[in-house]
């Protein structure tokens, strides 16, 4: 008689059990990760619009309220104040652009509230971003490094 080599079904089923296991553990860690890493780019975005805007205010002694005022040229051969495609989501974040040529606006919201990010936040013209929890920051949210 021949032996025959080989995995046991029920060494296969707790193979199958232990790897469902760790994937239980990991996959909500790696989506936590995920939302702090658009969280986070979202607040370096906005560090570039508001340096975007100072330099266009420096230019134009008054702020832009949109993006496409930021990102077109303002001469033959002259850079743009900030490149890229600003109307679609960044790093799972939309941004939009408001305010008045006295005190711009900024927001980034999450494309899906709790799935790509779970805070909004906000800039205008003082430079602070702001941020609120499950919702649209606006200029009475939180500044970042604050607790609510």
């Amino acid at each position: 008689m021949s032996k025959k080599s080989g995995f046991t079904l029920i060494e296969l089923m707790i193979v199958v059990a232990i790897i469902a296991i760790i994937a239980a553990i990991a996959i909500p860690n790696l989506l936590r990760s995920r939302m702090q890493s658009n969280e986070s780019a979202a607040i370096g975005n906005l560090r570039t619009i508001c340096g975007a805007e100072v330099a266009y205010h420096s230019a134009n002694y008054q702020y832009a309220i949109t993006f496409d005022a930021l990102t077109t040229p303002p001469a033959a051969g002259a850079p743009a104040y900030l490149e890229g495609a600003w109307g679609a989501p960044k790093s799972g974040y939309n941004y939009t652009m408001g305010g008045t040529a006295a005190n711009f606006s900024s927001n980034a919201d999450p494309e899906t509230m709790n799935q790509t990010g779970s805070k909004g936040f906000f800039v205008d013209a003082s430079g602070v971003i702001r941020y609120a929890v499950g919702a649209a920051a606006d200029a009475n949210a939180t500044p970042i490094g604050q607790t609510s």
